[in-house]
């Protein structure tokens, strides 16, 4: 829900007026697919990077809006609470050196926000999946960034829902708590990829992003923990479903689907299906005042924006989440797949070398994986990426009716895949090595974040208090991230 002028739709007369635009879109939308009216012959990488600020103590700070001013920089922008950023990278053609000039924008971005965070009370900035720091006093309405939107969405969700937010998340540590804000979605902070993909490819490799999640996530965990507690090794995956999670006991008995969810089924023949499945599943909650009819627009030869599919698209928070958008540039239509599952953290390095791995495994699908219906149960997708967000890269999946573990699938089958799907890319071969080996790294040491982190914090409760030993981990990722 980017944009910063929806509404809550508050009447029937709205709601008609929204719908009608929505099943308008989907018109435009099988139109153009019917005509191929999208961009060809080229594929981009684009990146959204969260980031946490803290003081200079590593609790949290609300310096966000102060710093966002300092910086003045429009690849920054502001996040649901007044501790996040985000910065949106600008898209990078899939070629050649496009992950070394991700690491570098990334990078130069990145001592940006520091320098000015540093002007702000020598203020933090952190990469991190979950601030080890944070605590349920931080989760305050205040502490919301005040924008509208963010208002918008928190009084829709909580007047669905009719009652406090509850969360119960189940680790080696158990963490029962109630909260009155969507705030606690704060909690997560994430680095989402996006890759664009063809029309005739859409379809198989949308499916396949699915195959691949659990896979793909086991080995970046970099979220073991929330107010101390020891939970999922990624834990933004249960904390985010529940953070936003708008059914009352009596939508649970209906089995009425969440709006955070890796997915129902698999798509067999048209993108069409994704969109009208949401339709028909997800009530709208909110508007802008559209005026434009995306098909006239069409018609006329204008590439229509999608305005109303765009912003219901934007209140279902899919894992990965299939977009529509239309280059500014060449006003040339496009489809991409946004992973929205990947940590931020634990440095710019291990951010890269993720998404050179995911993006890697994407282009280098084999052949036999295509109508993956036929071959993989859903259920088997879905569970393998649950389990991965529990277990890691300890997680043992179900691949193909076969048993493997995360790390010899890793090793054995996404690597080699990875590495095949770059040099089709005609990714520089040096930067190839060099990012999967500091996969193959964790891999060989039996390593993430995750399990760094919750190895470090074990060993500090040792001799210090639960908030003692908070700070110190935070610190002591602080500073590996200055080494990057």
């Amino acid at each position: 829900m980017g944009s910063q002028s929806v509404k809550a739709i508050k009447s029937l007369r709205e709601r008609k007026k929204f719908v009608f635009h929505l099943l308008n879109d989907v018109k435009t939308l099988e139109l153009m697919i019917r005509e191929n009216a999208f961009e060809q012959q080229v594929q981009r990488v684009g990146i959204e990077q969260e980031l946490c600020v803290t003081t200079r103590l590593f609790r949290p700070s609300l310096n966000a809006l102060k710093i966002l001013e300092k910086i003045n920089d429009p690849h920054f922008t502001t996040e649901l609470a007044l501790f996040n950023l985000e910065i949106n990278l600008d898209p990078v053609e899939l070629k050649e050196n496009a992950f070394a000039e991700i690491e570098k924008e990334l990078t130069n971005l990145i001592e940006k926000a520091h320098s000015a965070a540093d002007e702000v009370e020598n203020n933090k900035i952190l990469l991190t999946g979950i601030l080890p720091t944070l605590k349920k006093k931080d989760l305050i309405f205040e502490n919301m960034t005040p924008h509208e939107r963010y208002r918008i969405l928190n009084d829709i969700l909580k007047n669905l829902r009719g009652e406090e937010f509850k969360m119960r998340i189940r680790g080696v540590d158990e963490l029962i708590i109630k909260h009155d804000s969507i705030l606690f979605e704060a909690c997560n902070t994430s680095f989402q990829v996006h890759l664009q993909i063809g029309l005739d490819e859409i379809v198989d490799k949308y499916n396949w992003a699915q195959a691949i999640a659990g896979p793909v996530l086991s080995v970046m965990c970099n979220s073991p923990m929330l107010m101390g507690r020891e939970l999922w090794c990624e834990t933004r995956i249960a904390l985010f479903q529940q953070s936003v999670d708008m059914r009352n006991t009596s939508y649970l008995l209906r089995e009425q689907k969440p709006r955070v969810s890796f997915g129902n089924d698999w798509i067999r023949k048209s993108i069409l299906e994704l969109y009208t499945d949401d339709i028909s599943r997800y009530t709208p909650l909110v508007t802008e005042n559209i005026i434009e009819n995306s098909l006239a627009e069409y018609q006329r030869g204008i590439m229509p924006r999608l305005r109303a599919l765009n912003i219901h698209n934007g209140t279902l928070y899919k894992w990965n989440r299939l977009c529509y958008g239309v280059n500014k540039e060449t006003n040339e239509a496009h489809l991409r797949i946004e992973n929205r599952y990947i940590p931020s953290g634990p440095s710019i390095k291990d951010e890269v070398a993720n998404t050179l791995l995911w993006v890697g495994v994407m282009q280098g699908m084999p052949d036999e994986y295509k109508e993956i219906w036929k071959k993989m149960p859903f259920k088997d997708a879905r569970g393998n990426f649950v389990n991965a967000a529990r277990t890691g890269i300890n997680t043992y999946f179900n691949w193909f009716d076969k048993g493997i573990s995360a790390k010899k699938l890793a090793k054995t089958v996404l690597i080699p895949m990875a590495r095949t799907g770059l040099k089709k890319s005609n990714i520089d071969a040096g930067d190839i090595d060099y990012y999967l080996n500091i996969i193959e790294k964790r891999i060989e040491n039996n390593i993430t974040g995750s399990k760094w982190l919750i190895r470090s914090s074990r060993n500090l409760r040792k001799d210090f208090s639960n908030d003692q030993a908070n700070i110190l981990l935070t610190n002591a990722m602080y500073k590996y991230q200055q080494s990057n």
